[in-house]
């Protein structure tokens, strides 16, 4: 068994809290809370991090505070020998990346709590765009998630590294309805100002992404959520692939969800697998535990993070790419803010990885 302890308790503390409840092998031992009397956990609460090393002695910690609380607890945290999983972004600016690159970089202790790539659709797609079936990425578009987590599936699906990348971007404000926000509906029937940013990253070589975001998008069910793949052979296209199996022969192939709970299947409600032309691309762990796709993803990102403090797994999303993605969506937000195009440097971080791979 691998213990964690969080520092706060917000909303992705608790979902990590929850997550973890279902799970055998990884188990919360304590949190430390702006205030300790007042219970929100059944778990022990303590007022600072020392106590809470000291007392329940966790193999690890999962940060659950806002990005520019998060790196004085990540640097108190390996200053006292423990691995941290720190929530994205793992700092608020390009500043305090560098400093906190400096302060803990060489220490090997700090993951980043990126979980999209590990959400079945993405999984199951960056499966298939690795199998070569539309031959060698040359373009990246995203619609639906925010900044460092559309330039995480942008880097992931394209398979570029730590090289620098010339950033423009614009940005443009229109009404759009808001049925649903983090609480839940809304009940609202008027249309407010919504902003969409629009970008474009040349990494070079032919290679490139495009993000489209819409404030809230990311719940906003009123907007789609868009990912297309373009490769030398064919494309993906959110969950279907146009592609050359044959001389003469094109062929368009569906990523195909066994969604079980449906109709007469009494199984109830959950993920099985996502397959391709009969190939299973992606088998959730998970099945009986009746978790939505976010949290099918978390369980993963903890059991990763669990094995590689063990000493038994690669390490699942190190400092350096949480802080890479960081770079871009600020360059992102820096492009659209100014109108001039901006070309991220080499950081300190990124000396570790060759030009053109990822760790």
């Amino acid at each position: 068994m691998t213990t964690f302890a969080l520092v706060g308790f917000g909303f992705r503390a608790e979902a990590f809290f929850r997550v973890a409840r279902a799970l055998d092998d990884v188990v919360c031992v304590g949190a430390v809370v702006r205030e300790p009397g007042r219970r929100v956990l059944p778990v022990p609460a303590f007022g600072d991090l020392t106590a809470c090393v000291r007392e329940a002695r966790p193999d690890f910690l999962i940060t659950g505070v806002p990005r520019a609380a998060t790196p004085a607890i990540v640097a108190e945290a390996v200053a006292q020998g423990l691995p941290v999983l720190a929530e994205t972004p793992p700092a608020p600016d390009r500043d305090g990346l560098r400093a906190l690159w400096t302060a803990v970089g060489g220490s090997g202790l700090v993951q980043v709590a990126e979980q999209y790539l590990l959400m079945p659709s993405h999984a199951a797609r960056l499966a298939a765009v690795r199998s070569g079936i539309i031959g060698t990425p040359t373009q990246v578009q995203v619609s639906s998630t925010q900044q460092y987590h559309a330039m995480s599936l942008v880097r992931g699906f394209l398979g570029v590294g730590h090289e620098p990348a010339a950033v423009r971007a614009v940005r443009t404000v229109a009404p759009l309805l808001n049925p649903l926000d983090r609480g839940g509906w809304t009940d609202t029937d008027q249309p407010e100002p919504a902003t969409t940013t629009i970008a474009t990253l040349d990494f070079g070589r032919g290679r490139s992404g495009l993000y489209d975001f819409t404030s809230n998008q990311t719940r906003n069910l009123l907007r789609f959520r868009r990912l297309l793949v373009r490769g030398t052979h064919g494309e993906l296209q959110d969950d279907e692939i146009v592609h050359m199996p044959a001389p003469r022969t094109i062929a368009r192939t569906p990523l195909s969800r066994r969604q079980s709970g449906h109709d007469l299947d009494l199984n109830g409600l959950d993920t099985e697998t996502i397959t391709l032309d009969g190939e299973v691309l992606h088998r959730n762990p998970y099945v009986g535990s009746r978790f939505n796709d976010d949290e099918i993803a978390t369980a993963a990102l903890l059991e990763a993070m669990a094995a590689w403090v063990r000493g038994e797994g690669p390490p699942p999303y190190p400092l350096a790419e949480g802080a890479q993605d960081h770079l871009l969506a600020l360059a992102v937000d820096q492009a659209a803010e100014t109108g001039r195009e901006i070309i991220t440097s080499v950081e300190a971080w990124s000396l570790e990885f060759p030009s053109g791979t990822t760790s």
